[in-house]
């Protein structure tokens, strides 16, 4: 399912990609996306309200990415394309289905569950979680 969005979301998409895992490389930042645009598209869980990118971002008490020095400034044009690709469509295991990511203390693995939520699969320092098959089938 395609989102639609606007020049504003674009940027503000591209900078949480960029303020949650700039360090994790392009792949990372793509799976950020993917999980915000999975929560604008879900109609399920405590997403039910979500209806676009900047209510997913903005959600209380969801991305600590909004606090950080990374997330004030522009995005570049890669993050802008990456942003982009997210939001045409492209998807990246383990974030295909997920709804929910943190990065674990260091030298900690993934817990198989977070807030009561499967492990999709880890990439580099973040552990993604997806809901069950069923719970949000606009996911599937």
């Amino acid at each position: 399912m395609l989102l639609n969005y606007t020049s504003k979301e674009l940027e503000l998409l591209a900078r949480i990609m960029r303020a949650e895992a700039l360090n994790e490389g392009n792949l990372g930042m793509l799976m950020v996306g993917n999980v915000v645009v999975n929560r604008a598209i879900a109609s399920c869980l405590t997403f039910s309200d979500i209806r676009t990118i900047s209510d997913a971002i903005y959600q209380p008490n969801q991305f600590v990415g909004t606090k950080s020095s990374l997330f004030q400034s522009k995005p570049t044009t890669n993050e802008k394309n990456l942003a982009k690709r997210v939001l045409n469509g492209e998807y990246y295991h383990p974030a295909t289905n997920a709804l929910w990511f943190y990065a674990p203390s260091p030298n900690t693995s993934c817990k198989n569950t977070w807030y009561d939520q499967q492990l999709a699969g880890s990439y580099k320092n973040h552990c993604f979680y997806e809901p069950k098959p069923g719970v949000c089938p606009e996911l599937y």
